[in-house]
């Protein structure tokens, strides 16, 4: 993993969670895929698998730059304006 010119200006710590999983998905009756924490603000989106994608949502309404992995044992993050994992 590298990093990108978004990482060093994310919170410390890492915000904590907003929520256990996908409130939008629980709002619209779906069920997430995978979950992903916004490292800016701690909003827990569903991924792209998922029928909403409401972490790339959160991005594009946003603009808060990297989120992370919330399944359990896994903590890659993506960088949604450089499209990498950082």
């Amino acid at each position: 993993m590298s990093e990108c010119p978004h990482v060093p200006e994310l919170p410390r710590p890492e915000p904590q969670p907003l929520s256990a999983t996908c409130r939008e998905c629980l709002a619209a009756g779906s069920h997430p895929v995978q979950l992903r924490l916004c490292l800016e603000c701690g909003h827990v989106g569903c991924c792209d698998s998922s029928p909403f994608r409401h972490a790339t949502g959160h991005y594009e309404e946003t603009g808060h730059p990297v989120m992370r992995s919330f399944e359990p044992g896994e903590n890659w993050r993506w960088c949604f304006p450089d499209q990498r994992i950082v």
